[in-house]
């Protein structure tokens, strides 16, 4: 496997180009947007640039890594002669279900196909395209060049020879990779996102204010963030999205979003993303600032 195409250039598509060719792939990333890509190449350098400053790559390998990454507007001329796609886009079902399409038609039958998705099915994903054994879930965690962990999420159809090639190869990228069933969440959001999801209901409810249930959380559970904190890293609106998957997968109200997570994400307090959420942004990209609307009287 020498050449891997990522499709998306937010946030996870840019950490996974850069994890990718850091390692010595070549990777095509493609986004519909130039301006995402001229964004998402020019944080890859930024992220590229901090790691220097540290000394834990040489000027060598900034450079490689750069001339390792192509980047293409157009799908099909992104995927030619491709071993591996990696579809980063956004958390929306009808999205990625459409990006699997188009990928149906333009790829290899050899192809393999895998999704960056957080919560959404692989076997619904895996459904849309010819052979869905080589359709598998590689849920990297953000920053990506950083975390260690890729959930490797099986569908239904999914092979053992692709799970272990997706296996072996988040190995070669220094990742650890753990191997989970294709259910609502996967293990990572079934888990965190109700305790984010508890964290807001605790703030909606009152018992207690942003730094309280933060500092709580980090101090008497030694969390490296809080879960307000990381809930504004994640970004609300995909903190939602994936909520709103988990519940509708298992009917079970104990993962219905908060009413307070709903009305933000709709008057567009995202998070970091967006400059607000639960603290303020606007001044420093660390949570130190709480939002007006959350200071205690």
């Amino acid at each position: 496997m020498k050449t891997i195409a990522v499709i998306g250039a937010g946030t996870m598509g840019n950490g996974i180009a850069h994890t990718f060719a850091q390692s010595g792939f070549v990777v095509k990333l493609i986004d519909v947007s130039e301006k995402s890509l001229d964004k998402g190449m020019a944080t890859i350098a930024a992220n590229l640039d901090r790691m220097l400053s540290k000394g834990t790559i040489t000027q060598e390998d900034v450079a490689k890594t750069i001339t390792n990454i192509i980047t293409y507007t157009d799908l099909k001329d992104g995927v030619v002669g491709v071993d591996l796609v990696v579809e980063a886009a956004t958390e929306n079902v009808e999205l990625k279900l459409n990006i699997f399409k188009q990928l149906n038609e333009a790829c290899s039958h050899n192809t393999i196909l895998a999704t960056n998705t957080s919560s959404i099915s692989i076997t619904q994903i895996g459904a849309v395209v010819a052979h869905p054994e080589r359709v598998i879930g590689m849920h990297f965690m953000n920053p990506v060049p950083i975390m260690k962990l890729v959930e490797i999420i099986r569908g239904y159809n999914t092979s053992d020879e692709v799970t272990k090639i997706i296996m072996d190869l988040s190995v070669k990228l220094g990742k650890t990779p753990v191997e989970v069933n294709d259910y609502p969440g996967f293990v990572a959001n079934r888990i965190l996102m109700p305790m984010l999801n508890e964290a807001i209901e605790t703030l909606y409810n009152k018992v207690a204010g942003v730094y309280e249930i933060d500092t709580v959380m980090k101090l008497g559970m030694g969390h490296p963030m809080g879960p307000l904190q990381l809930a504004d890293f994640i970004g609300l609106d995909v903190c939602l999205a994936i909520l709103n998957v988990m519940y509708e997968g298992f009917k079970n109200p104990k993962y219905a979003p908060c009413p307070l997570l709903v009305n933000m994400v709709r008057a567009g307090k995202l998070g970091v993303k967006s400059g607000e959420g639960f603290y303020d942004y606007s001044e420093s990209k660390k949570a130190e600032k709480i939002s007006k609307q959350f200071i205690l009287s």
